[in-house]
């Protein structure tokens, strides 16, 4: 779990609503008994309004007697005199407060060096106290340097409206990165009535729910055991192909899942349920391309209104995101112009309306493969050609940490 120390109700209440299953404390002597009671915690996200000088003195204790333990800052403002303090004083990373999403990355990131630096610290119990905490230093910067070494890219499909083409772009997104000779994983997070299987004419024998009984040790061997292959460059992680499985993923299992894929594929596409669920907010706290997808009506125009203004909310950037507009030549009293207008955003792409979109679909072929020359074809094509342009020159994408300025210890 994760220990957050605020005063204030208030700011409290808007800490702990990105922070799922952290415990909350008021005051430092609650930290600090919190802290001997569970000496396997891994990350103290200090508010806004705890004075530095108490921020200070809580991390230079707990940087001799707690290495492994993650201290996080947040200040409404950062400045010079902020960093130079929280650096000379151990603090792992700064947060701005209105940066939610990048707190919960910050924490995220906490937990994986902790883990590292646990195994360190096993190892070193019995050496002298400045010799143990000088090699955990150099130990949590390699950890550090790892966590931001580069991997592959993370595209998120997500719309908040059922029945606009959203698993119909994930699918021919990802079929089309591995035609382009890049190695690609697809993974279903609508747990509840995911498509991609049956979209691909796949018949899996293992979904994403198999991963309880991984027990939280979710490394390659474990999530290559999950895979259901479609092509030599192309698999999936299916979802669930039974609606009353004993035991479902955990949000911790899917981001475990997620960022080991990560390190597997060049690119890893997730088709998301349509709601900002904990499944939803794991992958969109670690990608790099949100993909919104829409049709060209006021029902998929009220939902999509309502997903951006969460999403700027969260703190994620626009020039992260992507639009799909799909049936975008209806004759429905709408034009594209007025629901761009509308909508405040222009789309990327769009899509027409087309018989060979479901015939495709009732075949299990991807559009792409099926219908090469089709219009959506080519434009989901070039859509995916986008994210390899993109990735191959460095020009644009961010990593998962947001906006969140970041301090690392050398």
């Amino acid at each position: 779990m994760t220990a957050i120390l605020e005063p204030d109700v208030g700011q409290l209440t808007i800490v702990r609503t990105m922070l799922h299953g952290s415990i909350a404390y008021q005051t430092m002597d609650e930290l600090d008994a919190h802290l001997v009671a569970e000496p396997h915690e891994f990350a103290v996200v200090i508010g806004p309004t705890v004075g530095m000088d108490v921020a200070t003195a809580f991390a230079k204790r707990s940087r001799i007697q707690r290495p492994d333990l993650g201290v996080i800052l947040l200040r409404r403002a950062i400045d010079h005199d902020v960093l130079t303090t929280a650096l000379r004083s151990g603090m792992r990373e700064v947060v701005e407060a209105s940066d939610l999403a990048g707190i919960t990355t910050a924490v995220h990131r906490a937990r994986s060096v902790a883990g590292e630096m646990s195994k360190i610290l096993e190892g070193e119990a019995k050496a002298a106290a400045t010799s143990a905490v000088a090699q955990v230093r150099a130990e949590s910067a390699a950890a550090q340097a790892a966590a931001d070494a580069p991997q592959g890219k993370l595209l998120t499909v997500f719309s908040t409206k059922g029945g606009v083409g959203k698993s119909l772009v994930a699918t021919n997104t990802a079929v089309a990165l591995s035609d382009a000779g890049k190695k690609v994983c697809l993974i279903d997070l609508d747990v509840n009535s995911g498509d991609v299987a049956i979209m691909l004419q796949l018949s899996p024998t293992r979904t994403i729910n198999d991963l309880v009984a991984f027990n939280g040790i979710i490394d390659e061997e474990a999530i290559t055991s999950i895979l259901t292959r479609h092509s030599d460059r192309l698999s999936i992680v299916a979802a669930p192909v039974r609606l009353d499985s004993p035991d479902h993923a955990t949000a911790d299992d899917i981001g475990n899942m997620i960022d080991t894929l990560k390190a597997m594929f060049d690119y890893v596409v997730v088709d998301t349920s349509g709601v900002f669920d904990d499944n939803a907010l794991t992958a969109l706290d670690r990608t790099d391309t949100i993909i919104l997808v829409a049709t060209l009506d006021i029902p998929a125009l009220k939902g999509l209104k309502l997903a951006t203004g969460t999403l700027d909310l969260l703190n994620f950037p626009r020039d992260t995101w992507k639009f799909v507009l799909n049936r975008a030549d209806g004759k429905v009293g709408l034009t594209v112009d007025e629901f761009e207008s509308t909508l405040g955003l222009k789309a990327n792409t769009t899509l027409v309306s087309s018989r060979e979109v479901l015939t495709a679909v009732n075949r299990g072929e991807a559009l792409v493969r099926a219908y090469p020359s089709h219009p959506n074809s080519k434009a989901i094509t070039s859509l995916a050609h986008s994210f390899i342009g993109v990735s191959d020159t460095g020009s644009k994408g961010r990593k998962a940490s947001g906006s969140r300025l970041r301090l690392r210890k050398d």
